[in-house]
């Protein structure tokens, strides 16, 4: 797990985006033990209070559960959960800078609707 101590991008969001990409590719899978926030400390340097945060950040977004007598667990559906946050995220980043650019072009709405369902139609 790499950590970009100098990103704008807050260190326990790092880290939480960095787990799920592990569930992503299968490194973590679903019913497993979640690192822990000291192993996450030591491996990064960092306090465990960031690491803890990072995976709290995780069970917020539903991609980790506390499971009694045990460290937190990928749940069975993380993968999914995942991909449809980062799908909404991804779609909402992309249609807001495609909105922003048209309008700076002074392209009406319909214009760019249409330009949409012309590419749309040809894939």
């Amino acid at each position: 797990m790499k950590i970009n101590f100098n990103d704008v991008v807050p260190i326990y969001i790092q880290i939480a985006d960095a787990i799920e990409d592990d569930i992503l590719t299968g490194h973590l899978g679903a019913g497993e033990n979640c690192y822990s926030q000291i192993q996450l400390a030591k491996e990064l340097n960092i306090n465990p209070a960031t690491a803890a945060k990072g995976i709290r950040v995780l069970v917020d977004r539903g991609v980790l559960e506390k499971v009694r007598g045990q460290a937190m667990v990928v749940r069975e559906d993380a993968v999914e959960i995942i991909r449809q946050r980062k799908l909404e995220q991804m779609l909402s980043e992309m249609v807001e800078n495609l909105v922003r650019e048209a309008q700076k072009l002074e392209i009406s709405e319909e214009v760019l609707i249409g330009k949409i369902s012309q590419v749309y139609q040809k894939k």
